[in-house]
């Protein structure tokens, strides 16, 4: 495709494909080109890649802890400082 930008050339080493094999972990319905680009833009941004394996595991870790419990009439409590 013609364009005026430059464009770069890279070869797939072992670490470069198995930076972007992680990234199709995360995003699978990406292509291998698409994949690399979108490790260059996140590490451009300084973001992690985080695989569907990692963020199961991260939710499963929080599970529950963010539950709290309320003492009885709480929220009955707070709803008397708003008007009716």
């Amino acid at each position: 495709m013609p364009t005026v930008r430059p464009r770069h050339t890279i070869t797939e080493t072992d670490e470069i494909a198995a930076a972007i094999d992680a990234m199709l972990r995360a995003q699978p319905e990406l292509t291998r080109a698409d994949a690399l680009r979108e490790l260059a833009v996140r590490a451009a941004r300084g973001e992690a890649i985080e695989s569907i394996d990692e963020r199961r595991r991260r939710i499963t870790a929080l599970a529950g802890s963010l539950t709290g419990v309320y003492p009885p009439g709480y929220l009955a409590s707070l709803r008397e400082d708003w008007p009716e």
